[in-house]
């Protein structure tokens, strides 16, 4: 089996578009949840609040409307923070692309929600207008990836994981599975989302999102007594994985090591998370890194900020790794980014490990009794020096994921 190292990192979130800016905003311990006004249009939405990918730029050269015709914004994100990170990794424009040794593991919740709604109106008005060759490409689950392969040549196996909240992570762990078992000498690997109010009703259907929209600098507060659901977020994050021989060779600046990888199923029910097969994942991880629980120096959490999975996930971690685990998640500074999450957190899980520092979870004042008995981190930054960190995810149909990597 190979080793496989985390070359390339890049990404779009709304704390920023680059690893100093989400720093900076990771270190002020401000969110970036907003008032979403245009969402005041949509009769029984109950939710306003939403975070999206901070502003950025596309390059005129490279992103023409020939380039992009077959992109929605998810697939536009996807790409672009792919290009950022190949150029990361030292590998954009490397014959390596074109070689059919590089494939792409990418995924997001849906393709891109204006399309979705093209087709809709087809429905309802019985007519094809405003649809073209390209509303099916830009509508298509898997968008983001094939969008990815075409734009930079990839002629290597695809994945594409459309499994809601774990698409991301799911897109790194498939990735990896492939340069381990010498399938892959690289893989794009990560998640996109692009944000949509249908995606906020979705949640707010299952009573799971925040309504406090008087006051977004409180929303969401994972794991806290006084949470009430999940805020929507938006971006994408690609990690580039490689062989680490082949890294070495090239002389390549190795961000990380992911050493295990744990991936499974409830089996249970569509919207109930189950602690015990969370704790699964988990020790899967574990057993592919070939690591005790005490290796493990901290867990960036899914915390969504929802009743039934913030206590699920909690009891799962206390179940792995007791009580003395320091645990936190992101998604209390930049909301729920679904198919991007589980990228986004892994890049900035890597970041933090390298600075040796966590950021703590916001808004949490009151742990809610009925969670875990864990340590989190609340109130300040926390100093951490360890060699491994995992960050997990959970989505809805019970699947889970958890990613293990290792800091050099």
């Amino acid at each position: 089996m190979k080793r496989v190292a985390v070359t390339g990192m890049a990404g779009f979130s709304p704390l920023g578009t680059d690893w100093p800016s989400v720093r900076e905003r990771l270190l002020s311990l401000r969110n970036a949840v907003q008032y979403m006004e245009d969402w005041d249009q949509y009769e029984g939405l109950l939710t306003r609040l939403a975070a999206p990918a901070a502003p950025f730029d596309l390059p005129a050269e490279g992103y023409d409307r020939k380039r992009t015709r077959s992109m929605g914004r998810v697939a536009i994100l996807a790409v672009r923070a792919t290009e950022l990170a190949l150029a990361d990794a030292g590998l954009l424009g490397d014959p390596l692309l074109k070689s059919g040794e590089v494939g792409v593991s990418y995924g997001s919740s849906m393709g891109s929600p204006p399309a979705i709604r093209d087709f809709g109106r087809m429905l309802l008005n019985k007519s094809t207008e405003g649809i073209n060759a390209n509303s099916y490409l830009r509508m298509m689950s898997h968008s983001a990836a094939v969008n990815i392969g075409v734009y930079f040549g990839l002629s290597g196996r695809v994945y594409t994981t459309s499994s809601a909240c774990t698409s991301g992570s799911q897109g790194v762990g498939y990735a990896y599975e492939a340069v381990k078992s010498g399938k892959a000498v690289a893989m794009v690997a990560g998640g996109s989302e692009e944000l949509c109010p249908t995606e906020a009703a979705v949640f707010d259907t299952l009573f799971a999102t925040s309504t406090t929209n008087a006051t977004p600098e409180l929303s969401p507060r994972p794991y806290d007594a006084a949470r009430d659901g999940l805020v929507l977020g938006e971006g994408a994050g690609t990690l580039i994985l490689e062989d680490w021989d082949h890294a070495v060779a090239r002389g390549a600046r190795i961000h990380a090591e992911l050493v295990g990888y744990g991936t499974n199923c409830d089996g249970n029910h569509v919207t109930q998370p189950q602690s015990s097969t969370m704790a699964q994942a988990m020790r899967l991880a574990l057993e592919d890194a070939g690591l005790p629980p005490d290796a493990i120096c901290y867990v960036n959490g899914h915390g969504t900020a929802t009743e039934h999975g913030d206590i699920a996930e909690s009891h799962a971690t206390q179940d792995v790794f007791g009580k003395r685990i320091p645990l936190s998640t992101l998604k209390s500074y930049m909301g729920h980014t679904l198919g991007a999450c589980g990228a986004l957190e892994a890049w900035y899980s890597i970041e933090m490990q390298r600075e040796g520092w966590f950021a703590p979870n916001l808004n949490l004042q009151n742990i809610d009794p009925r969670c875990g008995d864990v340590d989190y981190i609340a109130g300040s930054t926390r100093q951490i020096d360890g060699e491994y960190v995992m960050s997990n995810n959970f989505a809805f149909g019970g699947i889970n994921t958890s990613l293990i990597f290792r800091k050099l």
